[in-house]
């Protein structure tokens, strides 16, 4: 009769042939694995949008210049609807400028416009009415997008009867010290092609 020990003696060493081929396949497991974490990268983050404040219109700069300083740069106004704004027109250009002040002369609003009054005579060159950035009336979405990237909002309007897009910036993000709104009133894109700026107001205060 075979010893009692015997059966004992091969379950214990079947036993250890299996531990060692577990810790054999986990280890060529990981081996596997780790070339694949290897190869992944972190997901990037997204970029920043793109955010640019403006301080001045028409060389104006809403809460700091007075109208005094707008009467030397374009002469007395040319309409005085009331103490408390100031209006020039430009018939070449068909473009008026409408500045709000307060009690102290200190302009809070400036407005840049396409004006009724058009005279007689030609135009050379681009109208010097523009943004510190160069945006000017007639300039087209894709440069208002180029100069100031995507607006905080932007919301249908109306003037005349015409369709129109009213593009709303807000730059209380870049200090207190600077111009607090923009609102660009522009045509809408027809036809492939981009819309129009018909209007850019700037303001100290928020509107």
């Amino acid at each position: 009769m075979p010893p009692r020990f015997t059966p004992l003696r091969l379950a214990s060493r079947d036993c250890g042939c299996r531990v060692r081929l577990l810790r054999r396949i986990v280890f060529l497991s990981a081996l596997l694995v780790l070339p694949l974490f290897a190869q992944q990268k972190p997901t990037p983050k997204p970029a920043a949008a793109h955010r640019t404040n403006e301080l001045t219109l028409a060389g104006l700069h809403p809460g700091r210049d007075s109208s005094d300083k707008a009467v030397r740069l374009y002469g007395r106004s040319d309409k005085e609807s009331n103490a408390d704004q100031l209006w020039w027109h430009n018939g070449c250009l068909g473009q008026a400028l409408v500045i709000d002040v307060d009690r102290q002369k200190k302009i809070q609003v400036l407005r840049l416009t396409t004006s009724f009054l058009v005279g007689d005579c030609e135009v050379n060159g681009p109208s010097p009415w523009k943004t510190g950035r160069g945006l000017r009336v007639k300039s087209s979405t894709g440069d208002l997008l180029a100069l100031y990237g995507p607006p905080d909002s932007k919301s249908p309007s109306t003037r005349d009867g015409q369709p129109l897009e009213l593009w709303y910036y807000a730059f209380d993000w870049a200090g207190p010290d600077v111009p607090q709104v923009m609102e660009v009133l522009c045509t809408r894109e027809q036809d492939g092609k981009p819309g129009r700026v018909i209007e850019i107001t700037l303001a100290a205060p928020s509107l």
